[in-house]
């Protein structure tokens, strides 16, 4: 949780019910006021892919390093840094992909989110996605790197065919399995008061619809929301891993823009170039500065020509600081001047209220309804027929009264309850995974077979 800023945020992973490992992995780079400004609140989610462990390796790493690095990239622009690290990252999970047959082809899906003063930006590579929940619509700002996607996008399918026409656990990018990877950069998104952004993994976006998730992400706190969302996926099946991450903005996150903010230089040469025009202008302050001591200086100025008619002494060091003085003007003058006067170093500059990429991609209405209430009703109450009698009874208790609320409009109450009984669901599947534990581990080991 934040303590020094606005920000409230919570997260939490989920091995879900089919797999016996946890390859999702998650990352929280809080910001304290000052930090805030610089580089911002960094989240991420990761979701990893391949054979054994190396999947769970692969995203591990990300959630590791990603994060160091962009922090330790604080010299450059955070567009800048946050691709440079993620790509650096990639080249780390490739060169351990390619260091033994058991980790051959291990990658990741990455997507991070960092809020800053003159915004929200997006880096991402897979099909993890991030939302902005606000105003009952939520959109999802980045986008998935899937086959579905491409064939909707570019195929020109609708998404229903697009869905029918091919698995959606093909992704078509993804950090490690190749030496170089492209990174997708979206924003700065502007950021209002009270803006929820999600990050999740598609064991969640596989289960929960857009519109189920804008509503409960909107209209419960972060932490109640993280463990509604993954226990509604636990509730339909949850046959992947689920992360969620939720951060809710106020007053300190909310944008802060101007015209006099500095352009973001998008690659290491236009930081160079950016860093060199700083320095010209910096000797040519300077060299003002020498040019008016050098003037102060002089013998025959006002402020000095009485004291140098009374002493040479006087004379003599008002001379030389003058010249000393007008020399050290000079110098700085052909600093700045051979400054300018070089070739500048290419590279692209984001300037204040530019944006980078084409999102947001994904626009749901999820202002809350009675429809909207009843699907995830319905689903609660289908799973309550396999709870214990005294769970069960509990929950059928408290989706009709979330029905009750739905239908008299009082929909924040109604999301509340069924918040209620999804918990009920998500500790009875937690107390069958702790029995489970409980009985395996307590087995005894097999008996050898008898010798031929």
């Amino acid at each position: 949780m934040g303590k020094v800023t606005s920000l409230v945020s919570s997260d939490r992973t989920d091995i879900g019910r089919r797999r016996a490992s946890n390859q999702d992995a998650k990352a929280v780079l809080p910001a304290n006021p000052q930090q805030f400004r610089s580089r911002g609140w960094f989240f991420m989610v990761a979701d990893g892919m391949g054979a054994h462990a190396a999947g769970e390796l692969a995203s591990a790493m990300a959630a590791d390093r990603v994060p160091k690095i962009y922090e330790q990239r604080s010299q450059f622009s955070p567009p800048l840094a946050l691709r440079l690290s993620l790509e650096q990252v990639n080249s780390e999970i490739n060169a351990k992909g390619e260091s033994g047959f058991e980790f051959k082809g291990m990658g990741t899906t990455c997507t991070t989110l960092v809020l800053l003063p003159r915004g929200a930006i997006v880096g991402h590579i897979g099909d993890s996605r991030c939302y902005r929940i606000r105003g009952g619509t939520i959109e999802q700002l980045s986008r998935d790197h899937s086959l579905v996607w491409e064939l909707e996008s570019a195929g020109g399918m609708s998404r229903e065919q697009a869905n029918d026409a091919a698995p959606k656990n093909i992704i078509t990018r993804s950090m490690g399995p190749h030496a170089r990877v492209d990174v997708d950069l979206e924003g700065p998104f502007q950021v209002n008061v009270g803006d929820v952004f999600l990050l999740c993994s598609d064991g969640l976006s596989g289960q929960v619809t857009d519109e189920e998730i804008g509503l409960l992400a909107a209209e419960l706190e972060p932490q109640e929301a993280v463990t509604a969302l993954i226990g509604l996926a636990l509730v339909r099946g949850a046959p992947d891993n689920v992360t969620v991450v939720v951060a809710r903005t106020g007053e300190e996150e909310a944008s802060k823009t101007s015209r006099k903010d500095e352009a973001w230089p998008l690659s290491e040469e236009a930081t160079t170039n950016q860093r060199q025009s700083r320095q010209s202008y910096t000797a040519l302050t300077i060299a003002a500065a020498c040019l008016l001591a050098a003037l102060m200086f002089n013998p025959q100025s006002m402020l000095t020509k009485d004291a140098c008619l009374a002493s040479e002494t006087v004379r003599a060091v008002c001379l030389f600081g003058s010249i000393a003085a007008l020399m050290a003007a000079i110098a700085a003058l052909l600093f700045a001047f051979s400054g300018f006067l070089a070739k500048p170093a290419r590279g692209r500059m984001l300037s204040p209220g530019e944006f980078l990429g084409k999102g947001p991609y994904r626009r749901y209405d999820c202002t809350p309804a009675e429809p909207l209430v009843e699907g995830i009703v319905a689903s609660v109450e289908q799973s309550a027929e396999h709870l214990p009698p005294p769970d069960r009874d509990r929950t059928l208790s408290i989706v009709a009264r979330a029905r009750q609320h739905a239908a008299a409009g009082s929909f924040h109450e109604a999301v509340t309850a069924v918040a209620e009984a999804i918990t009920i669901h998500t500790s009875a599947i937690e107390a069958a995974r702790s029995d489970e534990t409980i009985r395996t581990s307590s087995e005894p080991p097999p008996h050898p077979h008898p010798p031929a």
